[in-house]
């Protein structure tokens, strides 16, 4: 069985996004069911293109426990996003700038990461408020949510 494709989008793929990848990796490691999923994370610009996760969000992982490897920000391609079976953006923003990219979401496969904690309203991006902590609890459940509802769907 082939994995499930998740992309975690968010604007230069050096805070939120990169934060989600290595979050829901760790969840999904700990339930159990890493293999069933292929998770990757990127951006809807150019501007950090080649540039590592941030420090400030390195540092909010490393002081949850959460394990994370190295990461160069790159622009998502329309061929990643064919490939995809879910793409989680961040904020709305992000939704206008991947249909320049990839077109409409034709497929249904573009939801906002607060969606599966319930929530209707954005992650704030940490690197304009410097809030990483609400950032991080954000995303957290946002992932928490995402993983038990395709692990309920057997994805």
């Amino acid at each position: 069985m082939k994995p499930f494709r998740i992309i975690f989008l968010c604007h230069g793929n050096i805070c939120r996004s990169p934060m989600a990848e290595w979050l829901f990796k760790h969840l999904a490691a700990e339930a159990g069911v890493s293999e069933r999923f292929e998770v990757t994370s990127a951006a809807v610009s150019y501007e950090e293109e080649g540039n590592g996760m941030y420090p400030p969000a390195k540092r909010k992982l490393y002081q949850k426990g959460i394990p994370f490897g190295d990461h160069r920000a790159h622009r998502i391609t329309p061929g990643e996003y064919a490939a995809a079976d879910l793409v989680i953006i961040m904020d709305r923003s992000n939704r206008r700038m991947l249909e320049y990219i990839a077109g409409p979401d034709r497929e249904g496969k573009v939801h906002l990461m607060l969606e599966y904690a319930g929530l209707s309203r954005d992650v704030a991006d940490p690197w304009y408020t410097g809030d990483f902590e609400t950032a991080y609890n954000d995303i957290l459940a946002g992932c928490r949510g995402l993983l038990e509802t395709l692990v309920a769907k057997n994805a």
